[in-house]
């Protein structure tokens, strides 16, 4: 541990092997630490008391306001399963971060909002995903974001509070916990293998065709991609990064000439641009980690299927038979079929 953090008699931060640890305040602690000990990949929590003005305290003092603490959460859990990114994620389900000092019915600066790292390397990932997360929302993100500083674990009664008391009040809502095959998708859908490649390597790996359409937002013509008609089991990935995309299960035949999908896996896996070239407004599809041009999205599709149409370039994508996922190292999406 690189910094100096004052801890109170009872309280251990070590962490087992390759784990990795946070502190999260979200209102109050009962449950954040309830919501946090279900998610998958979570080993170990407890309830406390963070950053105050010494590192010694009590609930009735917390409670006076003039400690300075947060309620928090020591979150233990094993990156092999879900990274700090999607920790963060989840952390921004149960949380309405746009308000100072108050959660549910629970008003206070004890019940303020903050991420307190000890581990100085996942400093910039919290600054960078509360800022990209930021966009969101209309009104500005109050959520604390500093080094842990100190910390006091809370009294015996508050440790594990909605299990002993399971009628007990709650503030948040349970709906969003995922179970362990969504989290495993969610963590290697967006793993660091799929990397934006320089304009160089670009041009030596994809075809005249490819690329131009993925980074001079070209067009192939209508009824020439293989993928047009092609309905197979699969999955549909970035060709220029590799990054899954689109499923089978969400393609339609949609008549225009080019591949179409009902939505994508994930929806922030693509972005969207107005595109008033031609003389016409359109929302153009760009990949997100790829910053590749895909297509465009139209309000025109299936209504069974959601309305909207994504008329993407096959020039623009890989199809990966359902067959062939383990071996090309998409394996944990075959929880998709």
């Amino acid at each position: 541990m690189k910094r100096n953090i004052e801890l109170s008699n009872e309280t251990v931060i070590d962490v087992a092997k390759d784990n990795k640890r946070i502190v999260l305040g979200g209102g109050c602690f009962w449950g954040v630490e309830a919501y946090f000990s279900q998610l998958p990949g979570v080993v170990r929590t407890f309830v406390g008391y963070a950053n105050g003005n010494s590192v010694d305290t009590s609930y009735e003092e917390v409670c006076t306001g003039t400690t300075a603490h947060a309620e928090v959460v020591f979150v233990e859990y094993n990156p092999k399963i879900i990274d700090t990114k999607h920790i963060l994620k989840y952390f921004f389900k149960i949380i309405d971060p746009t308000i100072l000092n108050r959660q549910g019915n629970d008003v206070g600066t004890q019940y303020r909002t903050g991420i307190y790292t000890i581990d100085e390397v996942d400093e910039e990932i919290v600054r960078e995903f509360v800022k990209d997360i930021s966009k969101e929302y209309s009104d500005e993100i109050v959520v604390e974001v500093k080094p842990l500083e100190n910390l006091a674990i809370a009294e015996e009664y508050h440790r594990d509070y909605l299990k002993k008391n399971p009628g007990g009040y709650c503030h948040i809502t349970f709906e969003t916990l995922p179970d362990k095959d969504a989290v495993l998708v969610e963590k290697n859908l967006w793993s660091d293998e799929y990397v934006k490649k320089s304009d160089e390597e670009l041009k030596d790996s994809l075809s005249m065709l490819q690329y131009d359409v993925t980074q001079n937002s070209g067009t192939e013509k209508p009824f020439t991609s293989e993928y047009d008609q092609n309905f197979k089991e699969g999955i549909y990935v970035d060709i220029t990064t590799g990054q899954p995309l689109f499923q089978s299960a969400d393609k339609f035949d949609a008549g225009c000439g080019w591949p179409s999908f009902s939505k994508p896996i994930e929806e922030d896996l693509l972005t969207e641009h107005i595109d008033t070239r031609h003389g016409r407004i359109r929302t153009e599809v760009k990949s997100e980690r790829g910053d590749s041009h895909l297509g465009h999205v139209f309000n025109d599709g299936p209504e069974e299927l959601g309305g909207l149409r994504y008329c993407i370039n096959g020039a623009a994508i890989r199809f990966i038979a359902k067959e062939d996922l383990d071996a090309e190292g998409y394996g944990y999406l075959k929880k998709l079929f």
